[in-house]
């Protein structure tokens, strides 16, 4: 049997130097004490049998690991091997002490229900050997002793099985936990990273895409009617596709916009004004006070929510003039986007859309289907520390607000770099 506990290891080296030790004793003690006539060479025979079959259990019938049910092979030896003990019992009371080892085994591998039964057998027979074999008057303690032997040895035996089968559940208990809890943090993670994945989409290549196909319809529009402004129409598309493709490789790799590579926050912002300005709708920006260094992501983030805010105001809030207005104080730094288009209600609170609103800046046109704009901005807002309100009005425009908390020590003097 192979133990790869220590404890185990050292449990069983102990119980099988006492039956070794217990079985010399006996041997030893039946050839000075006992021997004699007919029946020598049977009892020298059984305690080689006993011995053979002792050590031939442990190499073929090992024990059950605790807790497991013992098998079948292991249950013929303890009973094969209490079958020859008796025997040499009847035949040499010297062997009245091997049964210890036995005792041990059946309640090492026996459930309570049987281990007990089983141990008052062999007590049993231990006290019925000694009060055969004894002289004289009855000593007591040949029938008290080994009774509260074996119940002491039973008790504590019993007692450790089932504190052991209590902590394997506890264990067992304890490592379902820990699945459970790896299994739900891979799943969170899962739904973070496809959150990630599906806001960067929508606020770069959605839109992109989107103001593409505005423009290609312009083009096909007046392609034979006025071929240079056709020509124009999908020049910008072009660029827009190649501005598409930086934002999506730098995603892709978790990096920043790409607008923050090359400028400050105020310029990333100055340049998307000046991008999304064009025929039937002007974009400005405006800075106020003095912008220190911000965290990266809370530079995204605002940049983001700008993008997304006017991807909305051109495509669904036929606005003519657009402001970006960036407000910073000694502890918030604030991204206003207001617009002077056709508004809608908002009567959720802090200027949540309306039930039967979509979630934009405005109504959609007709048969289109929205819904991811708002909840990305909110999203962006409050994984950055902040939050985002929305103030809208049916025909008096609408302004979206994002306020990011900053502290002191975020806060540093900020230059902006060389494109």
């Amino acid at each position: 049997m192979k133990h790869t506990d220590p404890d185990e290891r050292w449990l069983a080296a102990v119980v099988h130097s006492a039956f070794f030790l217990l079985l010399g004793s006996s041997f030893a003690r039946f050839l000075t004490r006992e021997q004699g006539g007919a029946r020598t060479g049977w009892v020298v025979a059984l305690f080689a049998v006993f011995c053979l079959l002792y050590v031939l259990g442990q190499l073929l019938a090992p024990a059950p690991r605790p807790g497991s049910a013992p098998a079948t092979r292991h249950l013929a030896w303890l009973g094969s091997v209490s079958a020859v003990w008796i025997v040499l019992l009847v035949l040499a009371p010297s062997a009245t002490w091997c049964a210890m080892p036995l005792l041990f085994a059946g309640l090492h591998a026996l459930p309570a229900r049987i281990a007990v039964p089983f141990a008052a057998v062999l007590t049993a027979l231990i006290v019925a050997t000694e009060v055969r074999v004894a002289d004289g008057p009855l000593n007591p303690n040949m029938v008290v002793a080994p009774p509260a032997v074996a119940a002491v040895a039973t008790a504590v035996l019993v007692h450790l099985q089932r504190q052991g089968a209590r902590q394997r559940v506890l264990i067992e208990d304890l490592v379902r936990t820990r699945r459970d809890l790896a299994a739900t943090e891979h799943r969170a993670g899962v739904l973070a990273e496809r959150q990630r994945l599906s806001t960067e989409i929508h606020d770069t290549l959605a839109q992109g895409l989107s103001s593409q196909r505005m423009l290609l319809q312009a083009a096909e529009r007046v392609w034979r009617t006025d071929p240079d402004a056709a020509r124009e129409h999908v020049r910008e598309a072009a660029q827009i596709t190649s501005r598409s493709l930086a934002e999506a490789r730098r995603f892709v790799h978790d990096l920043a916009p790409a607008d923050l590579a090359e400028h400050s926050l105020p310029g990333a912002l100055t340049a998307l004004a000046e991008r999304e300005s064009g025929p039937g709708l002007t974009v400005e920006f405006r800075l106020d006070g003095d912008l220190g260094r911000l965290p990266e992501r809370v530079e995204s983030a605002l940049l983001r929510i700008a993008q997304g805010a006017l991807a909305n105001v051109r495509e669904h809030a036929a606005a003519t003039r657009a402001a970006l207005t960036l407000t910073c104080l000694d502890d918030e730094v604030a991204l206003d986007i207001a617009d002077n288009g056709r508004g809608f209600e908002t009567d959720g609170p802090r200027g949540m859309p309306a039930p039967s609103a979509p979630h934009s800046l405005s109504p959609p046109e007709p048969g289109r289907t929205r819904g991811h704009g708002l909840p990305a901005m909110r999203i962006r807002a409050g994984q950055s520390g902040g939050t985002l309100t929305v103030e809208s009005t049916p025909g008096e425009g609408t302004v979206v607000s994002v306020a990011v908390p900053l502290t002191p020590s975020l806060l540093a003097p900020h230059k902006e770099p060389v494109p």
